[in-house]
């Protein structure tokens, strides 16, 4: 279709945005409709309640068309009988609609109860106390730190059929010390998360405490340095963005910012206003998996892996973001609403942070024959952010609107490393010594979003796009210097499957071939790939048997409702062969149909001391800029700033 037949967005008729995420309210109505739901039982935990998301056409002729019923999906899991549910429920009528049973040996995700659970578990475990006396002479647990860890499958029936837990421990020196210093290094408690026992607890051999704090808190931190003046940021007149609900518009943006219990943020339905149009360009973005293999052999080590997103809840484990530290300038926050396992509210406060900022030159010309006359504009974008803490390991989760129609996701990783112990005089040959006996294992961080892309519409078209030189012919290219653009349209899910190849610079566009702009071309945006890496570990390994989303870079799948997580629905503890490698066995079309781009990006973390106590910020991401959806320069328009009350046009 012409792009000339796009319709802007008539006033609202209803509103609350139709993927507005569930209320706390909402919430509780869900929680009480499961309690009386058959199957509901003393033994079964609520892992999560999040929004079941209405048909997309009810999303795009929102605000005109009819309001969205709103309902919730649930997924339990009975302990007593080891077995997990999805529950599909109307709020608005009070009803179950649908339950369905999990395939046998299917672990959701660890509930944040059973988290807290399990370290008291662990440190009320008479087998443990034990180990900690005759290994470490250690007779009083108030000092120990229990952190649960996933269990993860390495073939054994064990794995297969019980709710397992493999925690790391590690003692303080004090209530406020930082006890990861300290790794008790030769035990490892092993944890029926069903029965919240510790069913054994495996010894590998006596190693030393390590000698050195490594404390990181200001009051604990001597020396600080002086001389550093306040930076302040102010909008005296306020943001230029605007809130309802959940729903967000800044300059020419408009979109809805989500949340829930496993993805953590994710984002929905942006459209970009051009030309009297809300033009749609994203339909719904989030992080679908993510793992941390660890690269050390060690008894001790060889069994760490963890998948953060179906593991353990990114949205679960976020945090409350603090004014001045999280987050700088004029801040508008959106709060979390969840429950626990046992259905309890539970609401993350300042859970999203939005805010603007500087972002340098947006662009800039001088002509030399009118030097006292150049043409300038800053450059501001909007920031949407979440920070989770996943036991020892913080991921800040930033999306990034620009006046320039980018668009830009980046995760910025820190915390603290997994640490292990040495004996004097050890070598860390999978690893690095980062203080007197003390290392940290070589490892790396996969990361999976699923963007589910929609330039003017739903019907797209993903295309891999090369830089090629030549051909070298004498005639064509004399000197040798040519080189030019191959694009090809992917038509299937299995020709989609790619990698990163810096020799030909390889990006992705995604087109919708029935809308033209004003050269004839079909509209697109462009995706450029960030930092990234290749797992360095075997794919016989059993953490890349569930991980299959790491085998490439890129996947293209045609939309399917039921497809969301790229390693499955239930990754814990998982078997593998399940997600995307189970999908796209199919081979199905995806030209010029509803597609779905699913990009793996990993960042190879060698550790050095510079690291330690507490590590310095990683970034890693990728970039969406348009590409023919605009007619020019979508930030022509951009006015001068104003200092002092003048324009900032002679700079």
């Amino acid at each position: 279709m012409p792009l000339q037949t796009l319709e802007p967005l008539p006033v609202a008729k209803s509103t609350l945005h139709p993927l507005e995420p569930l209320s706390a309210a909402e919430i509780q109505t869900a929680v009480e409709l499961l309690r009386t739901a058959d199957g509901f039982t003393p033994s079964t935990r609520i892992i999560s309640i999040i929004l079941k998301e209405p048909e997309k056409s009810l999303v795009y002729s929102w605000p005109q068309g009819p309001a969205a019923q709103r309902e919730a999906v649930a997924v339990l899991f009975d302990n007593a009988v080891n077995q997990a549910s999805t529950v599909t429920l109307d709020l608005s009528s009070g009803r179950v609609l649908k339950a369905e049973i999990a395939p046998a040996g299917s672990q959701p995700t660890l509930s944040i109860d059973e988290q807290f659970e399990c370290e008291q578990a662990v440190l009320a475990s008479e087998d443990f106390k034990a180990a900690l006396e005759r290994q470490y002479g250690i007779t009083d647990t108030s000092l120990v730190m229990v952190d649960i860890w996933s269990a993860g499958n390495y073939g054994s029936e064990e794995d297969r059929s019980r709710r397992l837990a493999r925690p790391l421990c590690f003692l303080r020196s004090d209530p406020t010390d930082n006890g990861y210093a300290r790794p008790i290094e030769g035990i490892r408690p092993i944890v029926d998360l069903n029965l919240m026992q510790v069913i054994r607890v495996e010894e590998y051999g006596k190693w030393p405490l390590p000698p050195q704090a490594a404390n990181y808190s200001a009051d604990r931190v001597p020396n600080q340095r002086t001389g550093i003046k306040p930076l302040h940021i102010t909008q005296p007149d306020g943001p230029s963005f605007s809130l309802q609900g959940n729903f967000i518009s800044w300059q020419n943006w408009q979109f809805l910012i989500g949340f829930n219990a496993r993805e953590g943020l994710t984002i929905h339905d942006v459209r970009y206003h051009d030309q009297g149009r809300a033009r749609p360009i994203l339909y719904r973005a989030s992080l679908t998996e993510m793992v941390v293999p660890y690269g050390d052999p060690k008894p001790t080590q060889v069994r760490k892996n963890a998948f953060d997103v179906g593991e353990y809840g990114m949205g679960m484990c976020a945090n409350s973001l603090r004014l001045g530290c999280d987050c700088v300038g004029h801040i508008e926050y959106l709060d979390a609403h969840l429950c626990d396992s046992r259905g309890r509210e539970l609401t993350i406060g300042n859970a999203i942070c939005i805010h603007e900022e500087d972002f340098g030159i947006l662009w800039k010309h001088t002509d030399r024959r009118l030097p006292d006359a150049p043409e300038v504009r800053r450059s501001r974008r909007l920031v949407v952010s979440s920070v989770s803490t996943v036991e020892n390991y913080e991921y800040g989760f930033f999306w990034y609107f620009y006046q320039d129609g980018n668009i830009g996701f980046e995760i910025k990783l820190t915390g603290i490393l997994s640490l292990g112990t040495l004996h004097e005089g050890e070598k860390a040959n999978y690893g690095r010594l980062v203080a007197p006996l003390l290392y940290a294992p070589n490892h790396q961080h996969f990361f999976n979003m699923r963007l589910d892309v929609g330039i003017d519409g739903s019907r797209n078209t993903v295309q891999q796009v090369d830089v090629v030189a030549g051909p070298v012919d004498g005639d064509e290219d004399p000197y040798e210097n040519a080189f030019h653009v191959e694009a090809t349209d992917l038509k299937t899910e299995k020709q989609a499957l790619a990698h990163l190849n810096l020799e030909t610079g390889r990006t992705w566009k995604f087109i919708n071939p029935s809308v033209k702009n004003a050269l004839g071309e079909p509209t697109g945006y462009k995706f450029f790939p960030g930092d990234n890496a290749f797992p360095f570990a075997s794919p016989n390994a059993w953490w890349r048997k569930r991980a299959g989303f790491v085998n490439h870079h890129v996947w293209v799948t045609p939309y399917s409702e039921g497809e969301k997580f790229a390693a499955g629905d239930f990754p814990n503890q998982s078997s593998g062969g399940d997600g995307l490698v189970k999908w796209v066995e199919a081979d199905r079309p995806i030209d010029n149909t509803d597609v779905v781009f699913w990009y793996t990006f990993g960042h190879t973390h060698i550790p050095r001391p510079e690291d330690c106590p507490v590590m310095p910020t990683a970034y890693i991401g990728f970039l969406l800029k348009p590409n023919g959806f605009f007619d020019q320069n979508p930030a022509n328009d951009v006015p001068p700033s104003k200092q002092e009350g003048k324009a900032c046009k002679h700079c």
